[in-house]
Parts: structure tokens; C-alpha cells; sequence
């Protein structure tokens, strides 16, 4: 892999001012040489980096959806069914009095996979998910726990799993970025979908923010709104020009980053609105994901977002919703939660399966950490990095299978533990990457997403 420093900044330059042009004359090039310089500059070598390259094996998933559910998601409350807590409600425990969850549970689909009532649209999908329910992180805190669930680290700046994976497979779109997250929680910055010592390029796109609107959220400076697309792209033509000319002359590699982002921000002023306009899909459609329905209208269009851009090629989404911190009012909290995200879920599991998508692409559901079983009082639970549940579909995942276990009242991981790391591991492996291969030299060593951690959950592999 090609392993020269970039850097990019996903942003339209600004139009040139005639002092601009009257500096860039006089430091040496005539009018007429910039004009032959630009004639020659050659658009396909500057996406290079992004261009798609083959895994170290054959992959199950081209494709990720992550579902990332900012706050930490009760498990005992939605996908990790502990009876016992029922039955020991009201007991003293670990973590304060025991509190059982106020929710119904039944097995569904062909497997018989616990689910709760907070579900009932996701339930449907039991066949097709693969419950990871002995999940660990090592932190109980949300801001170290949310980097290291996207970045695998608490401590150092870090590329994101997002990042790790475009930088592992390229992009299938020219024209559209490779990585893209919808409504990411603004309190926790951009690391979380952040290259660090990776080349810019693969970064994320950020689309809106955490409690935007579905139907407002957009890619910023998107429009330049002082010049035509003709003249933007004579303008570019002759930046980059330039820039290829300094990097003959010996200038740092990082100006072919600046290339590449140049290249991709005009491409996507006319790609992105486009996948990202939903008119045309059918009422069906629309009303599959909930939209136009209430509570589930936001999230419906961020699903439907995610579908749209992963169909046109794009490697890595991530859709956010925040608010499921739920230290008291549990039952009444979670519904809201899970009313908002249920159906938008189920319709996005089904349009990919009916487009012949699921197959390939591997939906992720989750957040930073799990639920206590106590909390000291009798409607809500405290964080809890121990033991909680994520699940997975598609790309190449068992449906209808539960990996892992927690103890009988869902406070610690017991049995086929799996840390982040080992999550990062598992989504790399089933992209067709060998997490200890996919390494970066920086500093004067590699570095990879599992650092020196990891192991692969061969057993969820299909």
C-alpha cells in the first residue's frame, strides 16, 4: 500500500482575488505558461490514494452501515434477556439495588433470539442478526469510550475505524467520499470520524449533526455561490496546476492531499446532492423507513441517507442518534429512544435485502458501553464498560445467532468476551483485512487499529 504522507482539507477553495493572481504572476509564472501548466494537470492521478484496492483475502462485506446509538444502550433492556434479574428485583447487588427491566420479552423468528417489546420491528429481523452480547470496552466514561469505539484508543488521537477501513479498500465513487457520517454528537469532536496520522483523505464527510433534523442536514460550503461550475473548474485546473508544478520542484508530498481534496470537493457539489435527494424513492419506500411519520422521521432519512450513499459506492456510513444515557425514567426514556429508531432500522434491513445488498453489507448496531443492573434507584442504570450487547447483520455475519454472555444479571461479560478491539478486528476481517496487516508507519513505527490487541470472532462468521 502506498504509505506517502498526505493531507487534504474537504473544502471548495475560495475564487481567486486579482491581487492573488497579480502575486501568483509575479512569483514566476507568466499568464500564458500557468494556462499550458493547467492544460496538463491530470484529475485521475490525483485520486491516486483513493483508488480502490484488492483485501488480503476474499471478503464477505464490501461495505459498513454503522448504527452508533451515542449513550450507551441498556442491553438487559433491549437484546440481552437476563430473567433472573426479574426475579432478583429489589435484591442488593454490585452496582446498588437491582432493577428489572419493565419490558416484555419473547423469542422470535426461526431462532428464537430473546428480544424485548422496546423492538418490535427489529424483532421481525431476528433471522438476519448476529447478537454480540459479551462486549466489553474498558472505560465506564462516554468521552473516552465513544473515541475508543471509533478510534480503539483513550488516550492518543487516533484514526477511526471509518478512516482505517477507506485507507485499507478505497473508494468505490470518485465522485462521492468514501466515508461519511450522518448527525455525528458534536460534544465528543471530530476525532471520532478523524484520520489523525492517516492521509486527510480519508477522512469523513460529516452530514448535519446530533439532534439536526433528518430533511436539514447537509454537507457544508457544498455551493460555491461566486462562480459557475465552468469557471470553478478552470479556477481548480489552475491551483492544481501549481501544485503539481511544486511538487516536481521537490515540495512536500502532503500538496497531493490538497490535490486530491480539491479534486473530490468540486466532483461532489454535483454527486452528492443527488444520491442525497430522496424524491424520488417511492411512497413505500418512505413509509417503510418511517418517514413523514412523527417520531421516526429524522432517523427514517438518516437510514434512508445511508442506504442511498452506500448503493452509490460509498465504503463506510455512520448514522448517530444520541440520548440513551438513561440514569432514571428507564421505560419511558427508552421507548422514545427506540420508537424513533425501530422502524427506520427494519426498513433499512429490508430495503438492503431486497436490493440484494445485505449480503454484502455489514450493518453495525451499538454504543460506547452497556447498562448497569442496579443504579441505586428504582428507574434507571449507571454505565457500565463490563458487559452490554451490539449486533450485527449482513456482510457475511450469522443471522440468528447469539455470541458471548454476560452474568445472570447482565453486569459482566462471562462467557466469549469480546473487547472493541476485538470488534475492530472482526469488522476488518470481514472487509477481507487482516487487522495486524493493515499498518501505517508514522513516528517511526506502524501502527494499526488494534494496536497490539485483537482477535477475530470467527465464530459469527458465516
Amino acid at each position: 500500500m502506498n504509505n506517502a504522507p498526505h493531507q487534504c482539507n474537504n473544502v471548495m477553495p475560495t475564487p481567486l482575488s486579482r491581487r492573488d493572481l497579480l502575486k501568483t504572476v509575479s512569483a514566476g509564472f507568466g499568464w500564458l505558461a500557468l494556462q499550458g501548466l493547467a492544460g496538463h494537470a491530470n484529475a485521475a492521478a490525483s485520486s491516486a490514494t483513493l483508488a480502490v484496492r484488492a483485501p488480503h483475502f476474499l471478503p464477505k462485506a464490501k461495505r459498513v452501515i454503522f448504527l452508533c446509538m451515542q449513550g450507551g444502550p441498556s442491553h438487559m433492556d433491549t437484546f440481552d434477556y437476563k430473567p433472573a434479574l426479574k426475579s432478583d428485583d429489589g435484591k442488593s447487588g454490585e452496582k446498588g439495588r437491582l432493577f428489572a427491566s419493565p419490558f416484555d420479552w419473547s423469542q422470535h423468528g426461526q431462532s428464537g433470539l430473546w428480544i424485548s417489546s422496546a423492538f418490535p420491528n427489529v424483532a421481525s429481523h431476528a433471522d438476519d442478526l448476529c447478537l454480540l452480547r459479551g462486549m466489553t470496552t474498558d472505560i465506564p466514561n462516554h468521552p473516552q469510550a465513544f473515541i475508543q469505539l471509533h478510534t480503539g484508543s483513550t488516550q492518543f488521537v487516533r484514526p477511526s475505524l471509518g478512516a482505517w477501513t477507506l485507507y485499507g479498500l478505497g473508494s468505490q465513487n470518485e465522485n462521492l467520499p468514501g466515508f461519511v457520517t450522518i448527525a455525528p454528537p458534536i460534544q465528543f469532536g471530530s476525532q471520532n470520524y478523524g484520520s489523525a496520522f492517516l492521509p486527510a483523505v480519508y477522512q469523513g464527510t460529516r452530514i448535519g449533526a446530533q439532534r439536526e433534523e433528518g430533511s436539514t442536514a447537509t454537507v457544508t460550503d457544498i455551493h460555491n455561490p461566486d462562480l459557475p461550475a465552468d469557471l470553478q473548474r478552470k479556477q481548480i485546473d489552475l491551483v492544481q496546476a501549481m501544485n503539481r508544478d511544486m511538487l516536481t520542484r521537490g515540495a512536500s508530498a502532503e500538496i497531493e492531499g490538497v490535490i486530491q481534496s480539491y479534486e473530490l470537493a468540486f466532483k461532489m457539489q454535483t454527486e452528492l446532492p443527488r444520491v442525497l435527494d430522496t424524491k424520488g424513492e417511492s411512497k413505500a419506500t418512505l413509509d417503510s423507513y418511517g418517514i413523514g411519520g412523527g417520531v421516526t422521521d429524522s432517523f427514517g432519512k438518516q437510514c434512508l441517507m445511508a442506504r442511498r450513499l452506500s448503493e452509490a459506492g460509498v465504503r463506510f456510513v455512520e448514522v448517530g442518534h444520541g440520548g440513551w444515557d438513561h440514569h432514571n425514567n428507564l421505560k419511558t426514556r427508552l421507548s422514545a429512544n427506540a420508537a424513533q429508531t425501530d422502524k427506520p432500522i427494519t426498513g433499512l434491513l429490508a430495503d438492503l435485502k431486497q436490493r440484494g445488498l445485505l449480503k454484502d453489507t455489514l450493518v453495525i448496531w451499538g454504543g460506547e458501553f452497556g447498562r448497569t443492573p442496579g443504579n441505586g434507584k428504582p428507574d434507571g442504570r449507571g454505565h457500565n464498560a463490563k458487559g452490554y450487547t451490539m449486533w450485527m447483520a449482513g456482510g457475511g455475519v450469522r443471522g440468528g445467532f447469539s455470541h458471548g454472555a454476560t452474568d445472570d444479571h447482565g453486569g459482566r461479560a462471562v462467557e466469549n468476551v469480546t473487547h472493541v478491539h476485538d470488534l475492530h478486528a472482526t469488522v476488518l476481517s470481514l472487509l477481507g483485512l487482516d487487522h495486524e496487516k493493515l499498518t501505517y508507519r508514522y513516528a517511526g513505527r506502524p501502527f494499526r487499529l488494534t494496536d497490539v490487541y485483537g482477535k477475530v470472532a470467527k465464530q459469527i462468521i458465516a
